[in-house]
Protein backbone atom coordinates (compact mmCIF):
# COMPACT_ATOMS: atom_id res chain seq x y z
CA UNK A 1 0.00 0.00 0.00
CA UNK A 2 1.62 3.89 -1.09
CA UNK A 3 1.75 6.44 0.94
CA UNK A 4 0.44 9.77 -0.55
CA UNK A 5 3.48 11.58 1.04
CA UNK A 6 4.36 13.28 3.91
CA UNK A 7 4.16 12.44 8.13
CA UNK A 8 5.89 9.17 7.44
CA UNK A 9 6.18 6.73 9.97
CA UNK A 10 7.99 3.64 10.26
CA UNK A 11 5.23 0.51 11.85
CA UNK A 12 5.29 0.52 15.33
CA UNK A 13 6.84 4.13 15.78
CA UNK A 14 3.83 5.36 18.07
CA UNK A 15 5.89 7.13 21.09
CA UNK A 16 6.13 9.69 18.21
CA UNK A 17 2.14 10.17 17.55
CA UNK A 18 0.98 13.96 18.00
CA UNK A 19 -1.66 14.22 20.87
CA UNK A 20 -5.08 13.22 19.98
CA UNK A 21 -7.46 14.62 16.62
CA UNK A 22 -8.77 17.67 17.59
CA UNK A 23 -12.43 18.08 15.59
CA UNK A 24 -10.81 21.02 14.09
CA UNK A 25 -8.34 18.68 12.25
CA UNK A 26 -11.31 17.18 10.12
CA UNK A 27 -10.53 18.57 7.18
CA UNK A 28 -6.68 18.02 7.00
CA UNK A 29 -8.54 14.01 7.36
CA UNK A 30 -10.44 14.41 4.93
CA UNK A 31 -7.81 15.90 2.24
CA UNK A 32 -5.59 13.14 3.14
CA UNK A 33 -7.54 10.45 2.59
CA UNK A 34 -9.04 12.02 -0.43
CA UNK A 35 -5.60 12.03 -1.84
CA UNK A 36 -5.40 8.11 -0.55
CA UNK A 37 -8.24 7.44 -1.94
CA UNK A 38 -6.95 8.16 -6.01
CA UNK A 39 -4.04 6.29 -5.75
CA UNK A 40 -5.39 3.10 -3.29
CA UNK A 41 -9.14 2.57 -4.47
CA UNK A 42 -9.96 -0.73 -5.31
CA UNK A 43 -10.80 -1.03 -9.41
CA UNK A 44 -14.28 -3.00 -8.29
CA UNK A 45 -16.96 -3.00 -11.61
CA UNK A 46 -19.49 -1.25 -10.03
CA UNK A 47 -17.28 2.16 -9.01
CA UNK A 48 -16.50 5.34 -11.05
CA UNK A 49 -19.78 5.52 -12.73
CA UNK A 50 -19.83 2.52 -15.02
CA UNK A 51 -23.22 0.88 -13.90
CA UNK A 52 -26.13 1.95 -13.18
CA UNK A 53 -27.97 2.84 -9.66
CA UNK A 54 -30.00 -0.69 -9.76
CA UNK A 55 -26.20 -2.34 -10.26
CA UNK A 56 -24.86 -0.62 -7.14
CA UNK A 57 -27.69 -1.52 -5.19
CA UNK A 58 -27.09 -5.13 -6.31
CA UNK A 59 -23.18 -4.68 -5.08
CA UNK A 60 -24.45 -3.28 -1.60
CA UNK A 61 -26.93 -6.97 -1.19
CA UNK A 62 -24.24 -9.48 -2.66
CA UNK A 63 -21.48 -7.19 -0.15
CA UNK A 64 -23.38 -7.76 3.09
CA UNK A 65 -21.25 -10.18 5.25
CA UNK A 66 -19.26 -11.20 2.63
CA UNK A 67 -16.14 -10.75 0.96
CA UNK A 68 -15.24 -8.06 -1.23
CA UNK A 69 -12.82 -10.47 -3.74
CA UNK A 70 -15.30 -13.02 -3.91
CA UNK A 71 -18.72 -10.74 -4.65
CA UNK A 72 -16.79 -9.41 -7.90
CA UNK A 73 -16.86 -12.40 -10.28
CA UNK A 74 -20.59 -12.97 -9.08
CA UNK A 75 -21.84 -9.41 -9.26
CA UNK A 76 -20.34 -9.34 -12.93
CA UNK A 77 -22.11 -12.73 -14.09
CA UNK A 78 -25.31 -11.95 -12.39
CA UNK A 79 -25.24 -8.29 -14.05
CA UNK A 80 -24.40 -10.07 -17.67
CA UNK A 81 -27.97 -11.83 -17.05
CA UNK A 82 -29.98 -9.78 -15.24
CA UNK A 83 -28.89 -5.87 -16.05
CA UNK A 84 -31.66 -4.32 -14.52
CA UNK A 85 -34.92 -5.04 -12.30
CA UNK A 86 -36.98 -5.89 -14.89
CA UNK A 87 -34.85 -8.62 -16.06
CA UNK A 88 -34.37 -10.21 -12.32
CA UNK A 89 -38.30 -9.94 -12.08
CA UNK A 90 -39.07 -12.02 -14.44
CA UNK A 91 -36.16 -14.72 -13.73
CA UNK A 92 -37.43 -18.33 -12.11
CA UNK A 93 -36.22 -18.69 -8.93
CA UNK A 94 -34.62 -21.57 -9.22
CA UNK A 95 -32.24 -19.71 -11.66
CA UNK A 96 -31.42 -17.17 -8.96
CA UNK A 97 -30.87 -19.53 -6.10
CA UNK A 98 -28.79 -20.64 -8.45
CA UNK A 99 -26.58 -17.84 -9.79
CA UNK A 100 -26.46 -16.43 -6.29
CA UNK A 101 -23.94 -19.39 -5.77
CA UNK A 102 -21.57 -19.84 -2.57
CA UNK A 103 -22.03 -15.79 -1.70
CA UNK A 104 -23.84 -17.43 1.66
CA UNK A 105 -27.17 -16.13 3.27
CA UNK A 106 -28.96 -17.06 -0.01
CA UNK A 107 -32.61 -15.58 1.35
CA UNK A 108 -30.52 -12.14 0.10
CA UNK A 109 -31.42 -13.63 -3.45
CA UNK A 110 -34.63 -14.04 -3.27
CA UNK A 111 -34.92 -10.78 -1.64
CA UNK A 112 -33.41 -8.99 -4.20
CA UNK A 113 -35.57 -10.58 -6.67
CA UNK A 114 -38.57 -9.02 -4.59
CA UNK A 115 -37.30 -5.45 -4.37
CA UNK A 116 -36.63 -6.26 -8.34
CA UNK A 117 -40.80 -7.32 -8.73
CA UNK A 118 -41.17 -3.46 -7.19
CA UNK A 119 -39.13 -1.57 -8.65
CA UNK A 120 -40.21 -2.92 -11.97
CA UNK A 121 -43.99 -3.08 -11.76
CA UNK A 122 -44.14 0.32 -9.36
CA UNK A 123 -41.30 2.59 -10.60
CA UNK A 124 -40.66 1.97 -13.83
CA UNK A 125 -37.81 -0.20 -13.70
CA UNK A 126 -35.68 2.86 -12.39
CA UNK A 127 -34.52 2.77 -8.84
CA UNK A 128 -35.91 5.27 -6.86
CA UNK A 129 -34.22 8.28 -6.14
CA UNK A 130 -35.38 9.09 -2.61
CA UNK A 131 -33.95 7.77 0.89
CA UNK A 132 -37.63 6.78 1.84
CA UNK A 133 -38.35 5.40 -0.99
CA UNK A 134 -35.46 3.23 -1.25
CA UNK A 135 -35.70 1.97 2.58
CA UNK A 136 -39.83 1.01 1.92
CA UNK A 137 -38.46 -1.60 -0.97
CA UNK A 138 -38.05 -4.96 -0.05
CA UNK A 139 -34.46 -5.94 1.53
CA UNK A 140 -33.75 -2.54 1.43
CA UNK A 141 -32.36 -1.24 4.66
CA UNK A 142 -30.60 2.10 5.69
CA UNK A 143 -27.20 1.09 5.28
CA UNK A 144 -28.32 -0.13 1.64
CA UNK A 145 -30.52 3.08 1.07
CA UNK A 146 -27.78 5.26 1.84
CA UNK A 147 -25.02 3.54 0.08
CA UNK A 148 -27.33 3.97 -2.95
CA UNK A 149 -28.04 7.46 -2.52
CA UNK A 150 -24.26 8.28 -2.21
CA UNK A 151 -22.61 6.10 -4.39
CA UNK A 152 -25.02 6.42 -6.97
CA UNK A 153 -26.59 9.14 -6.77
CA UNK A 154 -23.94 11.49 -5.41
CA UNK A 155 -26.08 12.70 -2.51
CA UNK A 156 -24.82 14.16 0.83
CA UNK A 157 -25.81 11.41 3.78
CA UNK A 158 -23.64 9.44 6.21
CA UNK A 159 -23.27 5.72 5.03
CA UNK A 160 -22.44 3.82 7.86
CA UNK A 161 -21.36 0.62 8.17
CA UNK A 162 -18.65 -1.69 9.98
CA UNK A 163 -15.97 -0.48 8.49
CA UNK A 164 -16.72 3.76 8.19
CA UNK A 165 -17.74 3.07 12.43
CA UNK A 166 -14.68 1.81 12.82
CA UNK A 167 -12.21 3.94 11.39
CA UNK A 168 -14.15 7.17 12.92
CA UNK A 169 -14.08 5.84 16.16
CA UNK A 170 -10.52 5.55 16.12
CA UNK A 171 -9.14 8.47 14.49
CA UNK A 172 -11.64 11.08 16.34
CA UNK A 173 -12.31 9.47 19.47
CA UNK A 174 -9.22 7.39 19.76
CA UNK A 175 -11.79 4.47 20.79
CA UNK A 176 -12.24 1.07 19.44
CA UNK A 177 -16.10 0.27 17.99
CA UNK A 178 -17.24 -2.75 19.23
CA UNK A 179 -19.76 -4.31 16.64
CA UNK A 180 -23.68 -4.32 17.52
CA UNK A 181 -26.07 -1.53 16.41
CA UNK A 182 -24.76 1.96 15.12
CA UNK A 183 -25.35 4.12 18.41
CA UNK A 184 -26.67 7.66 18.38
CA UNK A 185 -22.97 9.09 19.39
CA UNK A 186 -21.86 7.13 16.24
CA UNK A 187 -23.88 8.49 13.58
CA UNK A 188 -23.75 11.86 15.32
CA UNK A 189 -19.83 11.75 14.58
CA UNK A 190 -20.48 10.53 11.17
CA UNK A 191 -23.28 13.29 10.44
CA UNK A 192 -20.47 15.66 11.99
CA UNK A 193 -17.47 15.08 9.78
CA UNK A 194 -19.06 14.25 6.52
CA UNK A 195 -18.12 17.18 4.32
CA UNK A 196 -20.77 19.60 3.42
CA UNK A 197 -20.52 19.67 -0.36
CA UNK A 198 -22.21 16.79 -1.85
CA UNK A 199 -19.32 15.55 -4.14
CA UNK A 200 -16.81 15.35 -1.54
CA UNK A 201 -19.32 13.65 1.05
CA UNK A 202 -19.27 10.54 -1.79
CA UNK A 203 -15.69 11.01 -1.88
CA UNK A 204 -15.36 10.74 2.27
CA UNK A 205 -17.86 7.79 2.62
CA UNK A 206 -16.26 6.01 -0.22
CA UNK A 207 -12.59 6.59 1.04
CA UNK A 208 -13.40 5.91 4.49
CA UNK A 209 -15.12 2.81 4.16
CA UNK A 210 -12.19 1.68 2.13
CA UNK A 211 -9.84 2.70 4.01
CA UNK A 212 -11.33 0.12 6.98
CA UNK A 213 -11.25 -2.52 4.75
CA UNK A 214 -7.77 -2.46 3.95
CA UNK A 215 -5.56 -0.37 6.24
CA UNK A 216 -7.64 -0.13 9.40
CA UNK A 217 -8.90 -3.58 9.41
CA UNK A 218 -10.00 -5.11 12.83
CA UNK A 219 -7.75 -7.09 14.35
CA UNK A 220 -4.39 -6.17 12.72
CA UNK A 221 -4.60 -2.39 11.49
CA UNK A 222 -2.04 -1.40 9.26
CA UNK A 223 -0.84 1.69 11.22
CA UNK A 224 2.27 2.23 9.52
CA UNK A 225 0.66 2.49 5.78
CA UNK A 226 -2.14 4.82 7.17
CA UNK A 227 -2.30 8.47 5.30
CA UNK A 228 -4.12 9.48 8.88
CA UNK A 229 -1.89 7.88 11.49
CA UNK A 230 -0.29 11.21 12.34
CA UNK A 231 -3.78 12.46 13.24
CA UNK A 232 -4.76 9.21 15.05
CA UNK A 233 -6.20 9.59 18.68
CA UNK A 234 -6.86 5.51 18.97
CA UNK A 235 -2.91 5.05 17.52
CA UNK A 236 -1.63 7.80 19.95
CA UNK A 237 -3.78 6.28 22.83
CA UNK A 238 -1.70 3.24 22.01
CA UNK A 239 -4.15 1.27 20.69
CA UNK A 240 -6.63 0.30 23.98
CA UNK A 241 -9.15 -2.86 22.97
CA UNK A 242 -7.57 -3.85 19.81
CA UNK A 243 -9.90 -5.88 18.55
CA UNK A 244 -12.43 -6.05 20.99
CA UNK A 245 -14.64 -5.19 18.17
CA UNK A 246 -17.88 -7.94 18.67
CA UNK A 247 -20.73 -7.99 21.23
CA UNK A 248 -20.69 -12.18 20.90
CA UNK A 249 -17.95 -14.53 19.88
CA UNK A 250 -17.93 -15.73 16.29
CA UNK A 251 -20.88 -18.42 15.65
CA UNK A 252 -18.56 -21.43 14.42
CA UNK A 253 -19.70 -22.55 10.73
CA UNK A 254 -19.03 -26.40 10.73
CA UNK A 255 -21.92 -28.47 12.19
CA UNK A 256 -24.02 -25.99 12.40
CA UNK A 257 -27.51 -25.10 10.35
CA UNK A 258 -26.40 -22.83 7.94
CA UNK A 259 -23.22 -25.41 7.08
CA UNK A 260 -26.07 -28.37 6.59
CA UNK A 261 -28.58 -25.85 4.42
CA UNK A 262 -25.67 -24.89 2.07
CA UNK A 263 -24.88 -28.88 1.48
CA UNK A 264 -28.18 -29.15 0.20
CA UNK A 265 -28.47 -26.21 -1.80
CA UNK A 266 -25.25 -26.58 -3.02
CA UNK A 267 -26.10 -30.21 -4.50
CA UNK A 268 -29.45 -28.71 -6.13
CA UNK A 269 -27.25 -26.30 -7.97
CA UNK A 270 -24.90 -29.40 -8.94
CA UNK A 271 -27.35 -31.41 -10.46
CA UNK A 272 -26.68 -31.95 -14.14
CA UNK A 273 -29.18 -29.58 -16.88
CA UNK A 274 -32.79 -30.87 -16.72
CA UNK A 275 -32.76 -33.12 -13.47
CA UNK A 276 -33.97 -30.37 -11.35
CA UNK A 277 -34.90 -33.05 -8.64
CA UNK A 278 -32.78 -34.18 -5.89
CA UNK A 279 -33.82 -37.33 -4.66
CA UNK A 280 -34.16 -38.01 -0.91
CA UNK A 281 -31.86 -41.13 -0.67
CA UNK A 282 -29.47 -38.32 -1.95
CA UNK A 283 -30.27 -36.28 0.20
CA UNK A 284 -29.54 -38.50 3.42
CA UNK A 285 -26.58 -39.33 2.44
CA UNK A 286 -25.57 -35.53 2.63
CA UNK A 287 -25.33 -35.22 6.31
CA UNK A 288 -25.83 -38.11 8.96
CA UNK A 289 -27.85 -36.05 11.70
CA UNK A 290 -31.41 -36.69 10.50
CA UNK A 291 -33.02 -34.71 12.94
CA UNK A 292 -31.08 -31.72 12.19
CA UNK A 293 -30.82 -32.47 8.25
CA UNK A 294 -34.78 -32.63 8.31
CA UNK A 295 -34.81 -29.56 10.24
CA UNK A 296 -32.81 -27.94 7.47
CA UNK A 297 -34.86 -29.27 4.94
CA UNK A 298 -37.96 -28.10 6.01
CA UNK A 299 -36.32 -24.49 6.78
CA UNK A 300 -35.88 -24.09 3.59
CA UNK A 301 -39.08 -24.82 2.11
CA UNK A 302 -40.14 -22.51 4.90
CA UNK A 303 -37.99 -19.78 3.21
CA UNK A 304 -38.87 -20.06 -0.14
CA UNK A 305 -35.35 -21.95 -1.82
CA UNK A 306 -36.31 -25.26 -2.12
CA UNK A 307 -39.70 -27.21 -2.54
CA UNK A 308 -40.22 -30.25 -0.16
CA UNK A 309 -41.89 -32.78 -2.93
CA UNK A 310 -43.90 -36.27 -1.91
CA UNK A 311 -41.55 -38.76 -0.69
CA UNK A 312 -39.08 -36.23 0.47
CA UNK A 313 -37.23 -35.39 -3.11
CA UNK A 314 -36.72 -31.62 -2.90
CA UNK A 315 -36.36 -29.11 -5.96
CA UNK A 316 -35.39 -25.52 -6.23
CA UNK A 317 -38.39 -23.36 -6.60
CA UNK A 318 -39.78 -22.79 -10.01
Amino acid sequence: MTRDGGDTMATGAYATVPEPTPRHAVEYVRRRLAAWWETNARDLPWRFGRTTPWGVLVSEVMSQQTQMSRVVPYWSAWMDRWSDAAALAAAPKADVITMWGRLGYPRRALRLQECARVVSAECGDELPRTYDALVALPGVGDYTASAVMSFAYGERVAVIDTNIRRVLSRVFLGEESRGGAASPAERALADEVLPKDASRSVTWNQSVMELGALVCTAKNPLCGHCPVAGECAFLAAGRPGLGERRTRPRQRFQGTDRQVRGLVLEALRRLPEGTGVLERATVESLWKDRDQLDRCVAGLDEDGLIELLPGGDVRLPE
